[in-house]
C-alpha cells in the first residue's frame, strides 16, 4: 500500500513538473519574442497582407505599361521586376518562418516604397 501511494505520489510530481515545464517554456519563449522585436502572427500577416495588395496592384499596372514601354525604360522595369520577385521571395521565406522580426517587416516595407517610387518615375 505504501508503494502504491509512493508510486501515485512520484507520478502526480512528475506530471505536475512536467506541465510546469511545458506552460513555462511557451511563456518564456514569447517574452523572448516580444524582446528580440518580433512581431506578432496578427502584425505580420497584417503586414503582409498589404504589401501583397501593393505588389499586387504594381504588377497591374506593370503589365499596363509594358506595352508601351520605349526600349530606353526596359532595364529599369526588369530591374523593378528583379526587385519585385526577391521582395516575394523575403515574404514567402518569412511566412514559411511563421515569424518576423520587425526590422525585418521594416525593411521590406521601405524596399517595397522604393519600387513603388521607381514605378511612379516610369510612368
Amino acid at each position: 500500500m505504501k508503494r502504491l501511494l509512493f508510486a501515485g505520489l512520484v507520478i502526480m510530481l512528475f506530471a505536475s513538473y512536467t506541465y510546469a515545464q511545458t506552460g513555462g517554456m511557451m511563456g518564456e519563449q514569447k517574452g523572448q519574442m516580444m524582446q528580440k522585436g518580433m512581431m506578432g502572427k496578427e502584425e505580420m500577416m497584417g503586414g503582409m497582407t498589404d504589401m501583397m495588395s501593393q505588389m499586387s496592384d504594381m504588377m497591374a499596372r506593370m503589365q499596363g505599361m509594358m506595352k508601351d514601354t520605349p526600349p530606353d525604360k526596359m532595364k529599369s522595369m526588369s530591374e523593378t521586376m528583379r526587385d519585385m520577385s526577391k521582395q516575394m521571395m523575403d515574404m514567402s521565406t518569412a511566412m514559411k518562418k511563421g515569424s518576423c522580426s520587425e526590422k525585418e517587416m521594416k525593411v521590406m516595407q521601405d524596399r517595397m516604397k522604393m519600387m513603388q517610387n521607381r514605378m511612379s518615375g516610369m510612368q
